[in-house]
């Protein structure tokens, strides 16, 4: 073997295989090879923080495959993800394959297409220590934190309980929201509106604004009335009119926590979804014919750039298929944020030749969908403002004014493809009109309403808000806001809610003593900080060993002092008492939580051990109603047990139904049940039957078998091929038929996906 390529995952060394040439094998670490032990700290505090890694459970055969692949071959290209995670994979992978380092380059690429692949070998390089030393200060921080806080959590609060140091600040930051709603006290206002027809007829509403040209909020329905008073009988006018055109730009290309907001307020993706969805989409899509791509750029960035070849691409899309107006007169550029890495690129499409529409057929739901917001934010983003005209018209009624406000779109540029949405999960569309009039034009007035209003409290955060406040205080980076979110829900700190997060008793409780008691781990802007040293280790300017020192020396100060000021408060959660008496001893039960939800528990545990279901809801859950057993049904008479010869019965497993035979269990003869479909068997012509195999992997084959032996993966269709009349079967799992005739190589889209089995 002359070369060896190792990714992380097998989709990725697939798309890869497809580039490069015969003296290439690409092989998969499947992600991490080490990593601390579960069981202990892992870290010799003493010998300068020294991690002691161990191979991971499980990993032993693998490593032994690499080792004897790594061996044989000329070089070594680690080709992990090019992040602080991707690179410390590549530095742990040389070290676990034990060869001369001189065998090992290092290579990365931003986008997997055959030209980036291609380059990215040509030009290896060395593994950066700075960036694998930055992941190392991330973990060993991280595992300090948890190790030397759980048993402070265990003792005060609840068994079982961790801690985390990004973690503890998101848990923070919805409690402190939560506490804001709590206290928060509505201020009670009013509005009125104005019901306004025009000379020609057409009717707008238009707000009380004021008196004199002076603005003024009603704050009582007595000033409501006052108004309402003053202006009866009295004539509106149009009193003044002003215009004016504006332009709207369009939003930048995405970043991760960018991808992350939008994909959740668009389509309702948790950012963990939307991360695995982006990973499929980035490692590798098979497009049929055209082969195996990665139809997007790396997902986790917090960068806007774009290259010169991709914005090059992109005006010649949009000037082709919009028109010269529609491309700015310069290229347009994004800043990144102060702070930004800006290792990568922004997220976007790696071929601007796959529109969503051309390649739907290859794609799941999921992928189709994200993909298209992928691909229309960053069309519009190189594409020229909107022309927006506004209109202002101030109507007249004695001394009061009331204001209509109203704007048309006068050239659509980039919102023709895409228009961002407001943290209220609304389009913003600017389409609101007003008829023509002048200034005093007599109105007619339809109609006048006060309404009452009272200020609402700061919503909770969503997913999609907490990632955009995490991202703007600077705590964590692309690759941890998913990890963060999805690990603080796990622990019971924080709950859904509809659509928002809402902390628990037990988050509410532990955020509680780390506030009180560990202000610099709770403490938003250190941690921040803490990032900061972070990517000055990444640039050199820091050495690992510095930082975690004096991370060290303050945390361990902070444990002592809160082990003799802890003693005098009380952080038990509290216990919530039901109506429901214990039919075992007489107490008064008590809601307690598990992995599996709320119960009702006897609060004379262990003595008493009893306890009963909850619902969602809280009360108490109804019991099953205990139903007779259903007579046992037969089978066909043609069914007959192969051992014995006997007749069979239809049984019920956790798998589905099956024949058995009726002398069970002196006989254990079983057949699977078949389903028919209203499908003939392109061999024979009898019916297309549903079968299970091992695994209960569906597949489909012919009712006649053994004597016809015709199976298949995919689905077969009633449809024919319109090139050679054959059969078509649906792929499985995507909206593509194709012919079953081997040498007819017919491929079109599905016109119903229906139901997989």
């Amino acid at each position: 073997m002359a070369n060896l390529v190792i990714v992380e995952s097998p989709a990725k060394a697939k798309t890869i295989k497809g580039y490069l040439g015969k003296n290439y094998k690409v092989t998969a670490s499947k992600g991490h090879v080490r990593d601390l032990p579960k069981s202990s700290l892992g870290i010799d505090i003493e010998n300068n923080f020294e991690p002691k890694y161990i191979n991971i459970r499980g990993k032993g055969d693998l490593i032994k495959e690499l080792k004897a692949e790594a061996k044989s071959a000329d070089t070594v290209f680690l080709a992990t993800d090019p992040d602080r995670e991707g690179e410390a994979i590549a530095w742990h992978l040389a070290l676990v394959l034990g060869i001369d380092d001189k065998k090992i380059k290092r290579v990365k690429f931003n986008e997997i297409t055959k030209p980036c692949v291609k380059e990215a070998i040509k030009n290896s390089g060395k593994i950066d220590m700075n960036l694998v030393d930055a992941q190392q200060a991330r973990r060993l921080l991280d595992r300090i934190v948890g190790y030397k806080l759980s048993p402070v959590l265990w003792k005060n609060i609840k068994s079982g309980l961790s801690a985390g140091r990004v973690q503890s600040v998101a848990t923070r930051m919805i409690v402190d929201r939560e506490n804001e709603i709590r206290a928060f006290k509505p201020n009670e206002y009013w509005t009125i509106e104005a019901m306004l027809e025009s000379k020609d007829g057409k009717s707008f509403s238009a707000y009380y604004y004021g008196k004199n040209d002076k603005k003024i909020e009603l704050k009582s329905k007595a000033e409501a009335d006052a108004v309402l008073s003053d202006i009866k009988g009295k004539d509106f006018t149009v009193k003044s009119i002003k215009k004016a055109e504006r332009l709207k730009h369009p939003a930048p290309p995405f970043t991760t926590s960018t991808l992350q907001q939008e994909a959740y307020k668009r389509l309702g993706f948790p950012s963990a979804k939307t991360m695995k969805t982006a990973q499929e989409l980035y490692e590798g899509i098979s497009l049929g014919d055209k082969g195996t791509h990665g139809i997007i750029t790396y997902m986790r960035t917090d960068s806007l750039r774009i290259s010169d070849i991709a914005a090059e691409s992109a005006k010649q899309y949009i000037t082709s298929e919009y028109g010269e107006s529609f491309y700015p007169k310069t290229r347009r550029v994004y800043k990144s944020r102060n702070g930004a890495q800006d290792a990568h690129e922004a997220i976007r499409p790696s071929y601007m030749e796959y529109p969503p529409k051309s390649i739907r057929a290859y794609l799941s739901n999921d992928q189709y969908k994200l993909y298209k917001l992928i691909w229309e934010r960053f069309v519009s983003s190189q594409m020229s403002s909107a022309v927006i005209d506004t209109v202002t018209v101030d109507s007249a009624a004695g001394d009061n004014t009331f204001r209509s406000t109203g704007s048309v779109i006068k050239f659509a540029g980039f919102m023709s493809v895409y228009q961002e949405t407001n943290d209220d999960d609304e389009k913003d569309n600017n389409t609101s009109y007003l008829p023509a009039v002048n200034e005093g034009d007599s109105l007619k007035e339809t109609g006048i309403e006060a309404e009452q209003h009272f200020t609402q409290p700061p919503s909770r955060y969503t997913e999609a808000t907490l990632i955009k406040a995490l991202e703007e205080k600077g705590i964590g980076r692309p690759s941890t806001y998913t990890p963060t979110i999805t690990t603080i829900i796990q622990r019971g700190y924080v709950e859904r809610a509809a659509k928002a997060l809402a902390p628990t008793p037990l988050g509410e409780a532990t955020n509680s003593l780390m506030v009180d008691n560990f202000s610099d781990i709770a403490d938003p802007g250190f941690t921040a900080g803490m990032e900061m040293k972070l990517d000055e280790i990444e640039s050199g300017e820091r050495a690992l060993i510095d930082v975690l020192s004096k991370f060290y020396k303050d945390f361990k100060d902070e444990i002592e002092k809160a082990e003799e000021s802890i003693k005098d408060k009380s952080y038990k959660l509290p216990v919530v008492e039901t109506d429901i008496i214990c039919e075992k001893c007489g107490s008064t039960m008590v809601i307690k939580s598990s992995r599996f939800g709320k119960f009702a528990a006897c609060p004379k545990y262990p003595a008493c051990r009893n306890t009963k279901p909850l619902d969602k809801d809280g009360n108490l859950a109804a019991p099953k109603e205990e139903t007779e057993k259903p007579a046992v049904q037969k089978a066909p008479d043609d069914i007959k047990c192969d051992i014995c010869g006997g007749e069979m019965v239809i049984k019920r497993s956790r798998y589905g139904s099956f024949y058995a035979c009726a002398k069970y269990p002196e006989c254990k003869g079983t057949k699977p049940i078949n389903r028919e479909l209203d499908v003939p068997c392109p061999e024979c012509g009898s019916k297309i039957v549903i079968r299970r195999g091992r695994n209960r992997t569906v597949f489909y084959s012919c009712s006649s078998y053994p004597n016809c032996k015709f199976t298949s993966c995919d689905t077969p269709t009633n449809e024919k091929c319109p090139e050679c009349g054959s059969m078509l079967l649906r792929k499985r799992g995507k909206n593509l038929n194709v012919c079953i005739n081997k040498n007819c190589s017919y491929k079109g889209e599905a016109k119903d996906m229906g139901e997989e089995e």
